[in-house]
């Protein structure tokens, strides 16, 4: 064999070996990259500290305050503070029911148990709620009012599993902010409305579906 022959030959078989090495390479690159592809793999990578952002839980307003049914100059609705009206009147210890009222707060859909208007309010000073042990509260700190009846709720609350919230589940990627009871529910009403989780079945020709019995949430 002359060496241009072997020459050729080693040229072919070196070609041959390099399409061999590029087909291979185009087949394991994808699997090879496939580890970086999986779900998650971007957040897992990201570099994080270890300090934890703050859990924001939104307050109520400060101060409770009533349409007076005026408007101002520019158009806007005159409120005003619950004592402007109730420090110069005896409290009602008995008033359990928006239909006994006469003037302010006529329509009031209240149904809250046993409760009375003064179970929650403060009869000495209207601006402000009261705990059961008398102890004045400010409206933005509701949230201590409730969960002195409203036990498992709050206990759920504690743990994540009631009430909603957006942000970061994650605090070291950032904040997460919170509802407080008022952002869900009525004070005056709190029973949350029943709702069907899914569009009821659609029945099938010949068959009716028979009504929903809603006076047991299931």
């Amino acid at each position: 064999m002359t060496a241009g022959s072997r020459l050729g030959r080693w040229m072919f078989f070196g070609v041959i070996a390099l399409i061999t090495l590029w087909f291979v390479a185009a087949l394991a690159l994808p699997w090879l990259q496939r580890e970086r592809s999986k779900p998650g793999r971007a957040f897992s990578e990201k570099v994080i500290g270890d300090a934890l952002h703050p859990v924001i839980i939104r307050t109520p307003e400060g101060m409770a305050l009533v349409d007076s049914g005026k408007k101002d100059a520019k158009g806007q609705a005159v409120m005003v503070a619950c004592a402007t009206c109730h420090d110069t009147r005896d409290p009602n210890y008995k008033i359990d029911q928006g239909e006994a009222l006469q003037e302010f707060h006529k329509g009031l859909n209240y149904q809250h148990g046993s409760l009375t208007c003064l179970s929650c309010h403060n009869a000495n000073d209207y601006n402000s709620l009261k705990k059961a042990d008398g102890q004045s509260l400010e409206f933005s700190q509701s949230m201590q009012l409730c969960s002195q009846c409203h036990g498992p709720q709050f206990r759920d609350y504690q743990n994540g599993s009631h009430g909603g919230m957006t942000g970061h589940w994650d605090l070291r990627q950032g904040s997460r902010e919170r509802n407080t009871c008022t952002d869900c529910h009525d004070p005056h009403h709190p029973k949350y409305p029943l709702v069907l989780p899914v569009f009821p079945p659609k029945p099938v020709i010949g068959e009716a579906i028979l009504p929903v019995d809603q006076s047991h949430p299931h």
